[in-house]
């Protein structure tokens, strides 16, 4: 294993979550359309297919800190990028929606383990000063993989099998990295230190992490429509080419990035102003979404606003998650980032439904409306209980 600098790590973590947050989990609301076309998928069962990523996601990460403890970092994150290269295999090679909705499920269980095990080597191998910082840099890595789907599509078009095949020789490189990068020993010794201080959080840590959590999920839920339909809604809906919708997600991937600054913006704006702009701006994305989905620069808009808003939400929630429970790293993100995908496995399947029987229009209108609540709400909650 060769040593490891906080640039270093910071471009692994960025690339390892790249793979399975970026190409194994969010690209495939860019796919949806040529997907659904060839296996003749409804909008109601595409939402359900949509949601499996989130389901699975949440149970491996609430498994990911017993087998970081058990396999070591090394060992976890090989894992975490060898199932994200097996999903992606069968999504490539899928011959019904079964096999199709398997392959998403474990796609799912890859940004599980990815996350923590990721904050995890960070606490390991970066120094405290620099901590935030790495960890938000990782974190917006979901946008260069984002990003990366735009020339894919553009290269291959409606071969959506051959751009899946393609992200998982990535996905495999990523393995072979986290192989021969990340510290490999299990340390079992610091299990009986960790539990201890783990009893030792306070109440109002715990409650600190429920009430950020509440938000997460709220942010999870209304930022679904936009992952799971957005390319959909310009496609079908707008009458856009799929290379337009290349370019859109190539604008989200690009916005996203103003994500990995998350930690200076939180210190110079504060916490609470940070968390509200941030839903405000989502908000502004699905709305544009509504009034003008087969107008191209208004796409465009809306795609780097969404990128920016969610990518400094989920930054958000990392980094106040890991300062709340600074003592146990791998332990910190975990509640807020379980409660986005739980949010995102309610708000999918309830956009497919509500695409199906109200329409675009109706659907990214009444999303945009919960993200301004949930920025209203926060604006209280975080005033009132810091």
């Amino acid at each position: 294993m060769s040593p490891l600098t906080s640039v270093g790590m910071a471009i692994l973590g960025s690339g390892i979550i790249a793979i399975t947050y970026g190409l194994a989990r969010f690209v495939f609301g860019l796919f949806l359309p040529a997907i659904r076309d060839e296996m003749t998928i409804m909008p109601t069962m595409a939402g359900v297919i949509g949601a499996l990523p989130f389901l699975s996601f949440v149970i491996a990460i609430v498994a990911a800190p017993g087998i970081t403890r058990f396999l070591g970092v090394r060992r976890t994150a090989v894992a975490a990028t060898i199932l994200a290269t097996a999903g992606l295999v069968m999504i490539a090679l899928a011959p019904s929606s079964s096999i199709l909705a398997a392959g998403v499920l474990t796609c799912g269980i890859s940004t599980g383990l990815s996350s923590p095990v990721m904050a995890e080597a960070v606490y390991r191998i970066v120094p405290d000063s620099l901590r935030g910082r790495v960890n938000a840099i990782t974190n917006a890595g979901t946008s260069v993989g984002i990003a990366f789907a735009m020339p894919a599509v553009l290269i291959w078009a409606e071969a959506w099998r051959s751009a899946y095949m393609g992200f998982a020789a990535l996905a495999a490189l990523g393995a072979l990295g986290a192989l021969y990068y990340l510290p490999g020993e299990v340390r079992d010794a610091e299990l009986p230190q960790r539990r201890a201080v783990l009893s030792s959080v306070t109440l109002e840590q715990w409650l600190s992490i429920a009430r950020l959590s509440g938000l997460a999920a709220l942010m999870g839920m209304a930022s679904a429509a936009y992952w799971v339909f957005a390319p959909d809604a310009v496609m079908t809906g707008g009458g856009m080419a799929s290379s337009q919708a290349a370019w859109m997600w190539l604008a989200v991937g690009l916005g996203g990035l103003t994500g990995g600054s998350v930690g200076d913006l939180i210190a110079r704006f504060g916490a609470i102003m940070t968390h509200a702009a941030g839903l405000v701006v989502i908000a502004v994305a699905l709305g544009l979404l509504a009034l003008a989905p087969g107008n191209f620069p208004c796409a465009l808009l809306s795609a780097t606003l969404f990128g920016a808003g969610y990518m400094t939400l989920t930054g958000f929630y990392l980094v106040r998650g890991i300062q709340i429970m600074l003592d146990t790293p791998a332990l910190g993100p975990i509640p807020p980032l379980l409660a986005t995908s739980i949010g995102q496995v309610i708000g999918s399947p309830l956009a497919g439904w509500l695409v199906g029987s109200q329409g675009y229009t109706a659907t990214f209108t009444m999303f945009a409306a919960l993200s301004l609540g949930v920025s209203a709400l926060g604006l209280w909650l975080l005033q009132r209980y810091p």
